[in-house]
């Protein structure tokens, strides 16, 4: 077992507006649920599986948590229902800092204050458990709802990766990169509150 499989326990993170549970096999049909709601996957610009691809996209995270380099989460709503998924990935204990991401959410939990609720748990955990220094986030170019939706969480926008993957389609994509540094996690947690507090997502 590396230092960084060390570092990533499987946690269980409960808030109000969304729980986040580890990523199993057996979530794979709520997932395929979830998905449809919007039909997530013909949004060119992400890499939301198909209902066909749920079991191979699950096992592909389970298989990253294994090695040590994720730590993938099933996201439920206040209901209980599991409405996408999200995780800790490309996680670097040596250097305690990793990414969030291979986050969606079915349409009807989309620019709800679900996501900030997440995005706070994570930040929490990765800040004040895991002791990170900083905690990263990418996305497309072209998906201008989640660039705006990183930057209101209160991550700065620390340039773009030209060319830095060929998409399935054989189109490049050019990869906006933000972070939150651990000398802004308390100014971010007391925003995120404050938004929660509001009624806003994020």
């Amino acid at each position: 077992m590396d230092t960084t499989t060390q570092w990533l326990q499987a946690v269980t993170l409960r808030g109000p507006l969304a729980s986040l549970e580890p990523l199993r096999s057996e979530h794979v049909p709520a997932l395929r649920e979830a998905a449809a709601d919007g039909e997530l996957w013909k949004l060119w610009y992400t890499t939301v599986p198909t209902p066909a691809a749920m079991e191979a996209y699950v096992a592909t995270a389970l298989a990253e948590q294994a090695a040590g380099v994720s730590l993938p989460f099933v996201v439920r709503d206040a209901g209980g229902d599991a409405v996408g998924t999200t995780r800790y990935m490309h996680a670097e204990a040596r250097h305690r800092r990793l990414e969030i991401g291979s986050t969606w959410y079915a349409r009807r939990a989309q620019r709800t204050g679900l996501n900030t609720q997440a995005k706070l748990l994570l930040l929490r955990h990765a800040f004040d458990v895991l002791d990170c220094i900083a905690v990263e986030f990418r996305t497309h170019w072209f998906n201008f709802r989640s660039r705006t939706a990183i930057a209101r969480l209160g991550a700065k926008q620390d340039g773009v990766l030209r060319q830095h993957q060929i998409l399935p389609d054989g189109s490049f994509r050019d990869t906006v990169v933000f972070s939150i540094i651990a000398s802004e996690w308390p100014a971010v947690r007391t925003h995120l509150q404050a938004l929660l507090a509001k009624g806003n997502g994020a």
